[in-house]
């Protein structure tokens, strides 16, 4: 009758462990692969996440009335006040003001850069 134990069981794996000097290198050397993978996965994607969110939290922060703001739902507003540490009246129209948590911000409009009178002669 066929035993299974010998198809998985390899002979290499009875050397190795014949040796014990090398098989602590040898195992080190196994886990390196995944060592490898883990930091190169945390320089790629972990670290600029984590620099992304302590710059919104910053931005978050440091908001101040008049400031013009994108929320994540896309509403373009301007913050009429600040209420505690985690509203915000935000005007989107003259006289139209909907009350927003600070987290829903996500971020500040980028001003239009003005445009000067040399380059409005070549457009036309």
């Amino acid at each position: 009758m066929l035993d299974l134990t010998h198809l998985f069981t390899s002979t290499a794996m009875a050397q190795d462990a014949a040796v014990p000097s090398e098989s602590t290198s040898s195992a080190m050397m196994n886990y390196l692969p995944f060592i490898l993978i883990f930091a190169v996965f945390y320089v790629i994607v972990i670290r600029p996440q984590q620099k992304k969110l302590a710059d919104q939290e910053k931005m978050i922060k440091a908001l101040q009335r008049g400031d013009r703001v994108v929320t994540s739902g896309g509403i373009y507003g301007k913050i009429a006040k600040l209420e505690g540490d985690d509203q915000v009246h935000l005007e989107i129209a003259d006289g139209v003001i909907i009350k927003i948590s600070r987290s829903s911000i996500q971020g500040l409009e980028a001003k239009p850069q003005p445009v000067s009178p040399a380059s409005e002669g070549e457009k036309k």
